[in-house]
């Protein structure tokens, strides 16, 4: 399938791979269980507004998102396809979510992501580790050494089965310790009003890894900043006719060269604004009021 538009955002690299600076972070999709039809045609119409990097996650709607991949795109080279690994679904607990972080259970979601995906290679997976942002905190036999962990993921990418390693929800020193595995992106949750994880993004500009923030709007928990309550983000929309959502990508996108969004919606018109906040210009000025913007924590526990 042929986009009919240009790259959003314009393009960087994803390890092997050169992306749309504006992708599709794919877990909203699961709003979509009970019409199957929309949640594909949503997919096809990113594509068609250029967008080939789809973040997923096996436990997203516990595989229905990825099965609407697999109908959307098949095997297609054309996509970019990054799933995580780290957690598995637990729909009877009070969180539908618990970490897998043992070698055996990594390598077993890398296995559901490539049965429920249709694929024989993930491009590249995420290890999802505990160690920084909102959200849950490892305990018990789940607190694995990282080396552990990295062997299983190495070991993958050298059978073929994922092409590429990232790092999701991890500190910096947790970062450097990675280094040698090749690390090709970095997922952790940034925004403009949630700066906590700077010197994690000093180390991917000094290393030239990408940066793939989410929640890069803040606000998906309780008791999180949200952009769109920032008076100064909310003054710059107003004066460029943007929204504010807009305004705090485009940030994201000038901040760092190399940064990559997945800003994840059920919403086709959701979907067509996120897109179009990769032409959006900020000048020097509006670029001064937003980097002056005080940032708040994100370290938020769930559970």
């Amino acid at each position: 399938m042929t986009p009919h538009t240009p790259a959003p955002g314009g393009t960087a690299p994803l390890g092997s791979h050169t992306v749309a600076r504006v992708g599709y972070g794919a877990m909203q999709l699961e709003r979509l269980h009970a019409d199957r039809p929309a949640a594909v045609a949503l997919l096809h119409r990113a594509r068609e507004l250029g967008v080939n990097h789809i973040d997923t996650a096996q436990f997203y709607g516990f595989g229905f998102v990825n099965e609407v991949i697999r109908e959307a795109f098949g095997d297609s080279e054309d996509v970019v396809v990054v799933s995580k690994v780290g957690a598995d679904p637990e729909p009877e607990g009070p969180i539908p979510l618990r970490f897998a972080q043992r070698p055996e259970e990594l390598r077993a979601s890398v296995e559901d992501n490539l049965r429920t995906l249709g694929r024989e290679r993930l491009d590249v997976v995420n290890l999802r580790r505990p160690d920084t942002g909102p959200g849950l905190r490892a305990e018990g036999d789940q607190i694995v050494p990282l080396d552990d962990q990295l062997a299983v993921m190495t070991a993958l990418r050298d059978e073929g089965k994922i092409g590429a390693i990232g790092m999701s929800s991890v500190t910096a020193e947790v970062l450097r310790k990675a280094l040698p595995a090749g690390i090709v992106c970095v997922q952790n949750a940034y925004s403009l009003v949630g700066r906590d994880d700077e010197d994690v993004l000093a180390v991917c500009a000094a290393e030239g890894i990408a940066w793939v923030p989410y929640f890069p709007l803040g606000g998906s928990f309780p008791g999180l900043p949200k952009v769109s309550e920032e008076a100064a983000a909310v003054r710059i929309a107003e004066h460029l006719g943007a929204t504010v959502s807009q305004v705090g990508l485009a940030w994201l996108l000038h901040h760092y060269p190399r940064t990559l969004l997945i800003p994840g919606t059920a919403s086709v018109a959701h979907l067509e604004e996120n897109t179009a906040a990769g032409s959006l210009v900020l000048d020097e000025a509006a670029m001064t009021a937003l980097d002056a913007v005080e940032s708040r924590s994100s370290d938020v526990r769930i559970g």
